[in-house]
């Protein structure tokens, strides 16, 4: 080895280890935790409650009626499934998958954003309607409103973690897409988002699968042209007939919301049945039928002040009976008699 030629392999150690020592080093350091994003700011809020209100969305999941809405947090919507169907069965829909709606408010609170449409679930006054005119006669309003009148519309709440962050409208527009569809061109389209594709398929080309619900097949063949009601044993059923001679004749058999039975009539005496279900639904009508879920105050009835409804009566200890006429008031004069 000649004078001043210094060794290969302790310099090439010295370096791996070095290497490796940095490498160790850099693993260790804990990675800086992302920031979390600013809190929506005030410019922010009056924009999207600008840009919303008034937008009309058509509706991809079923909206009952009533002051409990539908939330929606991380894309998941609640209640839903056989919860919402129960909901459905008491309230009554406000709107439906597939129909077109309005947003006719917006609020920002402190987790959350509320979307009303269609009015919302508390019936509100126009400004017109509180002015009143006083005359010799007293007071009268300008515009009667009826007191009672039951609201038409629902909300959603869009929740997020601990407060609501800044975003612009197509970001919050992609957060509320289990929900609203801002892009669909028509009622169709809208509905087609949310069925199964095998049903998206049958109603594009105008096919009926047994196993359909009442809405599936009117998007599907539109309203019946007759109908028929029939009864099987003790099965009511009823028949929605397409089609009339000399051209090809479908007769499709519902049994409460569902198709159980496609029978079509062709046009040179070929006759096909299906009774095997071709689609099986994820929700079924009859979870509506759930527990009892206590009803509003003002829900209508048509029984008299102070009489007790069938329920009541059940197990319950005997109740005073209706007060009878006393002996000033006199009886009732029917038409016709002396």
């Amino acid at each position: 080895m000649g004078v001043g030629r210094m060794p290969r392999f302790p310099v090439f150690g010295a370096v791996l280890w070095l290497s490796f020592a940095f490498a160790h080093t850099w693993a260790q350091t804990p990675a800086t935790p992302a920031s979390p994003p600013p809190h929506l700011s005030k410019q922010t809020r009056m924009d999207l409650i600008r840009i919303f209100t008034s937008e009309l969305v058509y509706i991809r999941t079923s909206f009952p009626m009533g002051k409990t809405g539908l939330t929606l947090k991380n894309g998941v919507v609640s209640p839903s499934g056989a919860e919402l169907q129960q909901d459905l069965a008491i309230w009554g829909p406000a709107v439906k998958a597939g129909d077109q709606a309005r947003i006719s408010a917006v609020a920002v609170k402190d987790d959350r954003i509320r979307f009303e449409i269609n009015g919302g679930p508390v019936k509100k006054k126009k400004w017109y309607e509180h002015l009143q005119i006083a005359g010799a006669g007293g007071v009268a309003q300008v515009t009667p409103s009826d007191e009672n009148a039951n609201p038409r519309g629902s909300f959603v709440d869009l929740l997020f973690d601990h407060y609501v962050p800044e975003m612009d409208a197509q970001q919050l527009k992609k957060l509320l897409w289990p929900v609203f569809d801002f892009n669909s061109k028509t009622a169709l389209d809208a509905y087609l988002e949310t069925v199964p594709p095998k049903v998206q398929e049958a109603i594009k080309s105008h096919k009926v699968l047994v196993g359909m619900n009442r809405e599936m097949v009117t998007y599907s063949k539109g309203r019946p042209p007759k109908k028929v009601r029939e009864k099987d044993g003790d099965t009511e059923y009823e028949e929605w007939i397409y089609g009339e001679p000399p051209q090809d004749v479908e007769f499709v058999r519902m049994v409460g919301d569902e198709v159980v039975r496609v029978e079509t009539m062709k046009v040179d005496g070929t006759k096909t049945v299906r009774t095997a279900k071709e689609v099986d639904l994820s929700v079924q009508p009859s979870v509506a039928k759930a527990a009892p879920q206590e009803r509003p105050a003002s829900a209508p009835t048509l029984r008299r002040p102070g009489e007790e409804s069938p329920d009541e009566r059940q197990g319950a200890t005997p109740t005073t009976p209706l007060p009878t006429p006393g002996p000033d008031v006199p009886p009732p004069h029917w038409a016709g008699t002396a």
